[in-house]
């Protein structure tokens, strides 16, 4: 759900007009535009390693990217004047915060394990010490 937002948010900072994205506070459009890359490699981070189980460590760091930009979206918005409309990047980020905290301490993801002759037979590797027991 969190990934959506930042797939939609993203997508929409890179296809649309500069001149139609008014904001409180005028950014350039090259930051935008960076932002919405972050935002689309973001939610991408947040589903991949997980559902592939490469890597799955990646989605708590991608949540971290995410918080840091959910930081600048709420201090922009203060900025801005929208105190009330500052509430949905602070619950967004709260909810990143949530996430990564789940990934990395509650209910981590095991990584995918190795499979074939190649990857058992590495040294140190913990079926090799267990088979060679």
């Amino acid at each position: 759900m969190v990934a959506a937002i930042f797939l939609m948010a993203g997508g929409m900072k890179l296809v649309m007009p500069i001149e139609m994205m008014a904001m409180p506070v005028a950014l350039p459009g090259w930051f935008l535009r960076f932002i919405g890359v972050a935002e689309v490699l973001g939610a991408i981070g947040l589903i991949v390693p997980s559902a592939t189980r490469i890597r799955p460590g990646l989605t708590a760091l991608a949540a971290c990217g995410l918080i840091i930009i959910m930081l600048g979206a709420t201090g922009v918005t203060l900025l801005g004047g929208g105190g009330g409309q500052a509430l949905g990047p602070a619950v967004i980020g709260g909810l990143l915060v949530t996430l990564a905290h789940g990934r990395t301490r509650r209910a981590p993801i095991a990584p995918r394990r190795a499979t074939g002759k190649a990857a058992d037979s590495r040294p140190g590797h913990a079926d090799a010490v267990t088979a060679s027991a």
